[in-house]
């Protein structure tokens, strides 16, 4: 008994030592608040102004769309979140939250209640799940994915309205050479 007693807590002092000297454990549990808070900050709350205590002077964004790979100002992550807030209301929840060593993945459900007409527009009321992937140096984001399921929003509708005024195009270039050969047909005809 005493022996199995002995091997049992010498295989946990062994592991608590393992992780004790594993240098990027503790720093993985400090970005992991530190992602926590940025969210509580600019997204679950309208304290935008804290924007700076979370992302570097500049960061990478590797975004859904067009916005891959560019390098912005710390002060777009604010921008960002005041187009939010000034258009309406949002009511965020953690899904939940993974890390290991300076990357932090954070699910969670972006609930929003637009207020003005452009928000309600372009970006309605359902639920949207977004992943977030941070990379972190020196406690401060640098490198930030964004993986949002956008096709549960209004943002789908640019691309229908985009579809709709090329068919248009598409369909006023034989409708205005058919409107001139009519005319060139009636004047035909007057002769």
């Amino acid at each position: 008994m005493y022996k199995k007693v002995f091997i049992l807590f010498s295989c946990l002092s062994i592991n608590a030592v393992a992780i004790s000297q594993d240098p990027l454990a503790g720093q993985t549990e400090i970005n992991k608040e530190i992602a926590g808070n940025f969210y509580k900050d600019l997204w679950f709350s309208n304290n935008t102004d804290k924007y700076i205590k979370y992302v570097a002077d500049t960061y990478t964004v590797h975004d859904i769309g067009d916005r891959k790979g560019v390098t912005e100002p710390a002060v777009e992550q604010k921008n960002i979140a005041d187009f939010f807030w000034a258009n309406g209301d949002l009511k965020p929840k953690f899904d939940f939250q993974i890390a290991e060593g300076d990357l932090v993945a954070t699910r969670w459900i972006a609930s929003y209640e637009p207020k003005t007409l452009t928000g309600k527009i372009f970006i309605g009321s359902k639920p949207i799940p977004i992943i977030n992937v941070l990379r972190f140096e020196n406690g401060k984001i640098v490198e930030f994915w964004n993986h949002r399921h956008d096709i549960d929003t209004n943002q789908t509708m640019k691309y229908v309205l985009k579809g709709l005024l090329i068919g248009l195009l598409i369909a006023l270039v034989p409708s205005i050479y058919a409107f001139r050969l009519r005319r060139k047909f009636r004047k035909m005809m007057q002769q």
